[in-house]
């Protein structure tokens, strides 16, 4: 069977985006998972790591990042007042499907038993760096849950955090689209970042280096001729963990920000961050302000 894709020309050719960063936690994170015994868990995965020790770590799952920068993108302001979802007449959990949204062109569609257009953007890593258990703090339900508009005090819970500081590698890869299609991908990532988190406080960061530099690696590309910068989950040291992210992103050997071979081109540190930006500029001048 065809892709069902529309047919693009040479001056707007579909090409493959990938985007790898380290995430850090400035705060207190939740990233609930399950409810036992009146504490909410956050989500972990537990590993065997390559010297055989047992590990388990704190995890942003991918799918919980997709879900955050979808609903940036459905509910980012347009020209005309509305949110581009109402414009696009695309909500959850059934959107439009057409290939000519924004959303459901790169990020697929909803539509609960039916078959419907397929994502070509997708998420990886999550996996925390540092073995850091999560911290158990109790908190206090609102009596806005009152359902009988009687007095009743708070009802006290518990719940558990991801700490402050702890690193997380993530991905997200985009197949086949054009420069204008991942665009919607460039801004939904970068908006999604200040907004990762379940009930509050929410926001993640890029984490930088020594020197500051942004942990961010850009490319675009037909052929994958980079390293692809990948953090092993059995890494703890957070050190390591960003000495391996350099190395892998500057590989062949360079000093630069930009590589460029023939059919690939990457971004590197600030040089990332400021074309992903200039996409999601382009995002907002020919989708939300055109």
């Amino acid at each position: 069977m065809t892709t069902g894709l529309a047919k693009t020309d040479a001056k707007n050719p579909r090409m493959h985006f990938d985007i790898y960063a380290i995430i850090e936690g400035a705060q207190e994170l939740y990233l609930g998972h399950e409810v036992q015994v009146n504490v909410n868990l956050v989500e972990r995965v537990k590993l065997s790591a390559k010297d055989g020790r047992s590990l388990e770590k704190c995890y942003i799952s991918p799918t919980k990042r997709r879900g955050v920068e979808r609903r940036c993108l459905l509910w980012a302001p347009v020209k005309s007042g509305e949110l581009l979802g109402d414009k696009q007449k695309c909500g959850i959990p059934k959107t439009c499907a057409e290939q000519n949204c924004p959303i459901c062109g790169p990020y697929g569609a909803l539509d609960p038993g039916n078959r419907t257009l397929i994502g070509r953007v997708t998420h990886g890593g999550g996996v925390a760096v540092q073995e850091i258990d999560a911290e158990e703090k109790q908190r206090a339900m609102h009596p806005s849950r009152l359902v009988n508009q009687n007095e009743e005090p708070p009802m006290p819970f518990k719940r558990e955090y991801n700490q402050p500081g702890i690193l997380y590698p993530v991905s997200n890869h985009a197949l086949s689209v054009t420069d204008l299609e991942f665009a919607s991908v460039a801004y939904a990532f970068l908006d999604s970042l200040p907004r990762i988190g379940s009930g509050n406080p929410k926001g993640v960061s890029i984490a930088e280096d020594e020197n500051q530099i942004p942990l961010l690696v850009f490319d675009r590309y037909l052929v994958p001729r980079g390293d692809r910068p990948i953090i092993s989950p059995s890494e703890t040291d957070p050190q390591r963990a960003i000495e391996h992210f350099l190395a892998k992103a500057r590989t062949p050997e360079t000093t630069s920000d930009f590589i460029q071979a023939p059919h690939f081109e990457r971004w590197i540190g600030k040089a990332a961050l400021e074309k992903l930006r200039e996409y999601s500029t382009t995002f907002v001048d020919r989708i939300l302000q055109a």
